[in-house]
């Protein structure tokens, strides 16, 4: 594909409770937050997608593949999975599903340097571990 180096891409990081939103660009391999969303065990309102989508114009999508320390699949895998084959099937972009471990300790680690809130119950990180799997794929070069 001559532009692919040019697309805008939007990363997820699944949750049962949120789900994070980045925002990238692949020429510039950068990527900002740009929603959490609500989900009832790990069911988006697809219309709010729809409207990011819509905002936003990706033209793939990124999906945190939340795996194990040792490397192994687990229920989360699969249920993130099928968020990404919805996706698919919805907006009929590319979807990648890239390896997440420990997006979420290191965007949490961003939030306690700038001195942020440590309750990350209320204040989640949803959207900054999106950024942490949007630029980490686009590090990867693949």
């Amino acid at each position: 594909m001559p532009d692919s180096g040019l697309r805008r891409v939007m990363g997820f990081d699944f949750g049962t409770r949120r789900i994070g939103v980045a925002v990238g660009q692949e020429l510039t391999g950068t990527a900002q937050p740009i929603a959490m969303l609500k989900a009832r065990d790990g069911m988006p309102n697809w219309d709010e997608i729809t409207t990011l989508v819509a905002e936003w114009q990706p033209k793939l999508f990124v999906v945190g593949l939340p795996l194990n320390m040792d490397g192994t699949e687990s229920e989360m895998s699969l249920r993130a999975r099928k968020f990404g084959k919805r996706l698919h099937g919805r907006y009929h972009h590319e979807v990648v599903m890239v390896d997440e471990r420990l997006s979420s300790f290191e965007a949490k680690g961003e939030v306690l340097a700038r001195g942020g809130s440590r309750n990350f119950g209320t204040h989640g990180v949803d959207d900054l571990a999106a950024v942490v799997i949007l630029e980490g794929w686009f590090a990867s070069g693949t």
